[in-house]
């Protein structure tokens, strides 16, 4: 019995140093596979060239474009592209999270600030100018035009369940509900919007239909006969079988004038125009390839605005625009303001922010 029990021992550490000697190359090679892989892994994804983009649906269109035309060309590279509106934009920007941030105003205060704290620095770049349309359902037959006051007595936050009827503006104008549509309060468009017609950057009625995605306002509007709306005028452009542009009366000459590139370069369309600009992260300059992109966007930017609806700024601007990046210099020529600001006066203030 003992040495039936030796002998199995003995088989047994036999069967054991074999099974060893099998499983410690296996194993090391699965080791050595998972590491490779891992590695691989990591060395692939720094690789990866992703530039991230979000912010002013208003601003996207253009930002889209450029990126399409962009990747046509450098095919390794990856453009995202986001609608989060100028506010949403903003806040991931400053929080380092995007390397460009659309926006159609120009840098707020708190904004500033934010970035500050986070010690993100910025280019502030315009890449075009564009105005607010104020649209109706094609079926509306009353409206000739509107004031700015007007605009205001329906926008303003006292007209919050007052102001709710069409003859609430105007005693002639029909004893029908008043169905509002309007960016939401992450939009760069709502707070120049606010700031334009009701003095206040942010003081609007609640009650309204708000979405980011100016899409969706177009369908409101368009799908409701006592509807009105605002939003950028390239989404009218693009809608206009749809859609009823309402003329705005120029506070200055008394004359309504309807939203065109005509009207906006001459600056006969008081006070809803604007420029339009993206931000670049300096850090992300350390990126050859976003550099490209920027130099890229900055020199297409004419070109690729009026296709989509917007109105080009002269050349001149673009250069310099163009002088300031190269020489990287940082923060906003708007002190954290949103304003009205005639497209010269725009070039007289880029020319300034380049010496």
């Amino acid at each position: 019995m003992e040495v039936e029990s030796r002998n199995r021992e003995q088989k047994n550490r036999k069967m054991g140093s074999v099974l060893l000697s099998i499983s410690a190359p296996l194993i090391l090679t699965v080791i050595t596979a998972v590491a490779v892989l891992t590695l691989t892994h990591h060395l692939l994804y720094a690789q990866e060239k992703v530039i991230k983009i979000d912010g002013s649906s208003t601003v996207y269109l253009i930002t889209e474009a450029v990126a399409e035309e962009f990747q046509k060309k450098f095919r390794d590279i990856k453009v995202t592209v986001g609608i989060s509106g100028t506010g949403g934009g903003f806040k991931k920007f400053c929080r380092g999270e995007i390397d460009i941030s659309d926006a159609s105003r120009p840098i707020k205060k708190s904004e500033i600030e934010l970035c500050e704290q986070n010690k993100i620095e910025y280019i502030e770049l315009p890449v075009a100018y564009d105005a607010m349309a104020v649209v109706v359902n094609p079926q509306n037959n009353w409206v000739d035009y509107l004031t700015v006051e007007e605009l205001k007595k329906m926008w303003e936050p006292s007209a919050q369940g007052k102001v709710m009827k069409w003859s609430d503006i105007r005693p002639n104008w029909p004893d029908a509900p008043l169905r509002l549509f309007g960016p939401g309060t992450d939009s760069g468009t709502y707070d120049y919007f606010t700031e334009a017609i009701v003095g206040k950057s942010g003081a609007s009625r609640g009650d309204y239909v708000a979405s980011e995605d100016d899409n969706v306002l177009v369908q409101g509007v368009a799908k409701e006969k006592y509807a009105l709306g605002y939003f950028g005028v390239a989404y009218y452009f693009e809608n206009k079988d749809i859609l009823k542009a309402v003329p705005i009366v120029n506070p200055i000459t008394k004359k309504p004038v309807v939203p065109s590139e005509e009207t906006v370069y001459k600056g006969e369309y008081v006070p809803l125009s604007r420029p339009l600009f993206i931000y670049v992260n300096v850090k992300s300059l350390d990126k050859k390839f976003v550099v490209d992109f920027v130099e890229f966007y900055i020199k297409n930017s004419a070109k690729l605005s009026k296709e989509v609806g917007y109105i080009p700024l002269p050349q001149k601007v673009y250069d310099v625009a163009y002088e300031r990046f190269k020489r990287r210099i940082k923060g906003t020529l708007f002190g954290g303001e949103s304003r009205y600001i005639k497209i010269e006066d725009l070039m007289k203030l880029e020319e300034k922010g380049s010496r």
